[in-house]
């Protein structure tokens, strides 16, 4: 039977819908085996360049510095921190079930991507079209291993597609095992721990090796969200993803629903954040040295400082015990060598992270005379000379002392134990301003320095370390002291750099140094700084400005030399604030502790007790106990500048002076003054303790007394320029 037209019609032409289908299933089919063979060839050329097992353990997500203290005890981590690799059989196999079961509960049977995670992730997706949330759940644990090692953190197509490949490669070259044992130990937990060990050491103080349930359960639980359920930041959060945990690794078999119930995760014990804040005042000023001592930028640092941590914790203690209230304070203690030893900046670092220590500029006060009597004594001068304490005016500046007396006649030795201004001026005058501020700059002193006659009393600005380096200077019999906190760095086990002490540069001949210190401790012996005596020899000055606005007490005994400032940030003047108080009281509480199991050792040369007639000046007197006619009912001092009651100044007879002070030359017997009140003076000493009355004759005089105010300066050492006048502020007495 013939066809007919129509039949032949339908055979020849196909519906169309048809050949769309065949032409789409075929176009779709080509272009995924081209799809295949691209990533067939992606994969192997990826997987070829794939580092090997070993480079992958040692490859550093960033670099890592972890500051020692001189212990060798960690005291801060900056950057990653990485604890002990631990082998795949090292790791406990119930933190390697915690992190299968809630990261990747079918890590064992995929290829490196998972399609069912592939689409319970494009499920999400579309449920959460428009919202502008990421799509979640689709990374495989070995996903996670490449974007950490080789990718960013950055989300986009290219970077999954990238991601995906890295993956399929990564579980073509490793093993499970390889990739497990990779992943525990580089996947980022919080708190700046990379891997199980170095979270376990920061969450709960021990090795990973010894994890329990509960605990691998709150580690595991932390990858999705370190910030978030981190124990230090919401113990209550990390608690409640462990739960979390428990519940998956008893939904995948991993555990049984007995042993989550026995986890207790309730109790687990963290480790609490250790309470170091003044510490980061030394890591602030010493880890930005690591710029010029070094420039490895790359690989982990371990940097070895010369911190000592009991030191460091009795500098805190002793600041903020003794720092008037609304003032603030600093202490900087050095070794022998300049290691520093303790550095406190402020009371606390949290509220204010400026570093007082060594960054403050402020003045020094009587505590500068210690450049004033090095000049002297290098130009020969001897602690027993005679000078004479008087009125004195240069280039229109006349300083006065803080009791607003003058005693004569005495010695330098005297002088500088009770900060007497005139004197300070005189030598200052003899020697040549310019040749004090040169002292300065040989011991170290970093700041300008101005050549005013008012310098000799403290009126240039200084650091509190430069100052402590001067005294530790003389400590040493002149041989400079540089301040230094790194001691080596390492990378990798390999010193990079080791600091090395330089003892070459002599300052002063020792014997100078010698005489200098022999000023010092008498200065702390009987002076303004008995506050500073720690029942061993201990040599310091004090140092207080105009109006109380800065105290200060810098010294040495045993090795150790430690400056204390105080005063507040705006410089408003703190009532009751001398050097010889507070500050001086400080460095005793921190020295005690701090050469406590040093051997003591004796200075070259002996306490010579200054003369017999001196009284030390307002400040020695504050706080003791058998002077209650020198201050206050506030307990501050009396003095012409002091704030006595009404703004007046005090009776004409509270500061007595007999008549045989004032005029030494006439040797005359002292003249019984029954109105004035019993002195303390050295008779009082004697015969309080049972020792002779009779006062020591005054010191032979090796030298002509300095010239008076009106005489030539000495030739070759004055300063030949006229000064500027100074204003009535900068003139005001400095103790």
């Amino acid at each position: 039977m013939a066809k007919t037209p129509r039949s032949r019609k339908n055979k020849k032409k196909a519906p169309r819908w048809r050949r769309i289908a065949f032409w789409t299933i075929g176009t779709g089919a080509v272009a995924g085996l081209v799809a295949l063979i691209a990533l067939v060839i992606a994969v192997y050329s990826t997987e070829a360049s794939l580092p090997s097992y070993s480079q992958l353990k040692s490859s550093p997500n960033g670099q890592m510095i972890r500051v020692h203290a001189a212990d060798g005890s960690v005291i801060v981590s900056l950057g990653p921190s990485y604890g002990q690799w631990l082998s795949y059989d090292d790791i406990p196999p119930i933190m390697r079930k915690a992190m299968v079961s809630v990261e990747d509960r079918r890590f064992y049977s995929h290829i490196g991507i998972d399609p069912i995670g592939l689409i319970r992730a494009a499920k999400v997706a579309y449920v959460n079209r428009g919202t502008g949330r990421r799509i979640q759940g689709a990374s495989t644990i070995t996903q996670q291993v490449a974007r950490t090692i080789f990718l960013s953190n950055k989300y986009d197509v290219g970077r999954k597609i990238r991601e995906a490949v890295l993956a399929l490669a990564l579980e073509r070259k490793f093993s499970k095992d390889q990739i497990l044992e990779l992943y525990l130990n580089k996947v980022y937990f919080g708190g700046g721990a990379y891997g199980i060990d170095a979270a376990s050491r920061r969450f709960f103080g021990h090795p990973a090796t010894h994890l329990s349930l509960g605990e691998a359960a709150i580690i595991a639980g932390l990858v999705k969200a370190p910030s978030h359920y981190s124990p230090t930041a919401d113990m209550d959060a990390a608690r409640g993803r462990a739960g979390v945990v428990l519940d998956l690794m008893v939904d995948t078999g991993a555990i049984t629903r007995a042993e989550a119930q026995t986890a207790d995760i309730q109790d687990l014990k963290m480790v609490p954040e250790p309470n170091r804040n003044s510490v980061r005042y030394f890591t602030d000023w010493a880890l930005p040295q690591l710029e010029v001592l070094i420039d490895e930028n790359q690989a982990p640092l371990d940097v070895w400082t010369t911190l000592d941590l009991s030191m460091q914790r009795a500098a805190d203690a002793a600041i903020n015990a003794n720092v008037p209230k609304g003032a603030q304070g600093a202490l900087v203690a050095l070794d022998r060598d300049g290691a520093v030893r303790a550095m406190v900046g402020g009371k606390d670092y949290v509220s204010s992270t400026y570093n007082r220590a060594t960054q403050a500029l402020r003045q020094p006060g009587s505590s500068w005379k210690l450049f004033v009597y090095l000049a002297a004594l290098e130009a020969g001068y001897k602690p027993d000379d005679t000078v004479v304490d008087e009125p004195v005016t240069i280039d229109g500046w006349s300083p006065h002392n803080d009791n607003n007396r003058f005693a004569g006649p005495i010695s330098i030795r005297s002088a500088f134990a009770y900060s007497v201004n005139t004197i300070a001026a005189k030598l200052g005058q003899a020697v040549g301003f310019g040749t004090v501020a040169d002292m300065a700059r040989r011991f170290g002193i970093t700041t300008d320095i101005n050549t005013h006659p008012a310098m000799v009393l403290g009126s240039s600005e200084v650091h509190l370390i430069d100052m402590t380096r001067a005294f530790a200077s003389v400590s040493q019999r002149g041989i400079a002291v540089t301040p230094f906190g790194i001691t080596r760095v390492t990378a990798n086990g390999k010193v990079i750099y080791q600091h090395e002490v330089d003892t070459s540069r002599v300052l002063v001949a020792p014997y100078v140094a010698a005489e200098m210190t022999d000023l010092l401790q008498t200065a702390v012996a009987t002076g303004t700084g008995r506050n500073a005596q720690i029942g061993r020899p201990v040599a310091g000055k004090t140092g207080t400005t105009s109006s109380n606005k800065d105290g200060w007490f810098l010294g040495f005994s045993s090795g150790i030399t430690t400056g204390v400032w105080m005063g507040k940030d705006n410089a408003d003047p703190v009532r009751g604030l001398y050097g010889g108080t507070a500050p001086a009281r400080a460095f005793a509480d921190f020295m005690k502790k701090a050469v406590a199991k040093r051997p003591v050792e004796q200075f070259d040369t002996q306490v010579t007790l200054p003369d017999w007639q001196m009284e030390p000046d307002a400040e020695s007197y504050y706080g003791e106990p058998d002077n209650g006619l020198f201050v206050d009912e506030n307990g501050n001092p009396m003095g012409p500048d002091s704030g006595y009651p009404g703004g007046s100044t005090p009776p004409a007879d509270a500061f007595p002076v007999p008549q045989d002070s004032l005029q030494p030359q006439q040797q005359q017997q002292p003249q019984p003054q029954p109105q004035a009140p019993e002195r303390l003076d050295q008779r009082w000493i004697d015969r309080v303790t049972g020792r002779t009355s009779n006062p020591p004759p005054p010191p032979p005089s090796r030298r002509n007394p300095a010239p008076a105010p009106t005489s030539t300066p000495q030739p070759g050492g004055a300063d030949q320029q006229r000064q500027p006048q100074l204003s009535d502020q900068d003139s005001r007495p400095n103790q």
